[in-house]
């Protein structure tokens, strides 16, 4: 397989825990997508109109600053790309990512965490953002995944 990486966020450590176990099965550099204002728990309350995520995902264009733009892109064939499910879609900040980095001719690959949500508009949203790359299907997994259920995944899609 070519250079890999698995980029992800994670606001309660529950897509942390899978990247980890992801950026072991393909042995892959791990890179974690930091806000530069890391959200608080009062943030991530997606039952309060005004909470920062709420407010952040109900605008299509808001895109929150990164803490640091020296993810190594650049150095990668395919990005597994990591996120919890936030309204049906991926998190404001993989927007801010996706338009920060050049993916022209690179896979990218998207893998979530959810309680029970799919990707929904976030599919079509990430291969908008990701220009030039080739965006596979993304896929919902437990933070508790483990490493043979990801290699399994990985050996079936066939990157090489």
């Amino acid at each position: 397989m070519s250079k890999t990486m698995v980029a992800y966020f994670s606001a309660s450590g529950s897509t942390s825990k899978l990247a980890n176990t992801l950026a072991t099965a393909a042995n892959a550099d791990l890179y974690e997508i930091r806000p530069a204002v890391p959200y608080e728990r009062k943030d991530l309350n997606w039952m309060d109109k005004k909470a920062r995520t709420t407010v952040e995902m109900q605008d299509p264009n808001c895109r929150p600053e990164l803490a640091d733009t020296e993810a190594p892109v650049a150095d990668a064939a395919v990005v597994f790309l990591g996120f919890p499910i936030w309204w049906y879609r991926e998190p404001s900040i993989i927007d801010s990512f996706l338009e920060t980095y050049d993916f022209l001719g690179k896979t990218v690959v998207p893998f979530f965490t959810s309680g029970g949500s799919q990707l929904g508009e976030g599919q079509a949203r990430i291969t908008a953002l990701a220009k030039g790359a080739k965006v596979l299907p993304g896929k919902r997994f437990s933070a508790r995944a483990s490493e043979a259920e990801l290699k399994s995944w990985i050996n079936a899609l066939a990157l090489d």
